[in-house]
């Protein structure tokens, strides 16, 4: 089965987290924190502030490491290092996704999640 590695930023401002909606692909419509796949020699934190940049047009600092989801998809296999973030800049221009929202914790349950970033919700949810 195929392997991919990716990197997602759980963005907190205002006891708020960032979610957007993929605008492309098989998995169109569905909510995922942003971010994206780590390439070959990168670290972890330098492939999460260099997908945000081509995302979100914006620069994030990575705070903490919050925990790897490894998740079976149909067709691969994902592997997916979760970190909080914050914005260093307060302008965030989607250029990937078709939508985007703040959501509080209360409202995590308001859209349809990635099978892998519920995961991730859920341990939110908890406070872990």
């Amino acid at each position: 089965m195929k392997q991919i590695e990716v990197v997602a930023a759980i963005i907190r401002k205002d006891d708020k987290v960032f979610a957007t909606q993929r605008g492309y692909g098989e998995w169109k419509d569905w909510w995922e924190f942003p971010g994206g796949k780590v390439e070959p020699g990168e670290t972890p934190e330098a492939a999460l502030k260099r997908e945000i940049r081509e995302e979100l047009s914006t620069e994030i600092s990575v705070d903490t490491f919050v925990c790897t989801v490894d998740y079976d998809y149909p067709k691969f296999h994902l592997t997916m290092h979760c970190y909080y973030c914050s914005l260093l800049d307060e302008a965030l221009h989607l250029n990937e996704h078709e939508a985007a929202r703040w959501l509080t914790l209360e409202q995590l349950d308001s859209v349809d999640w990635l099978p892998a970033d519920l995961v991730v919700v859920e341990d939110i949810k908890k406070g872990e």
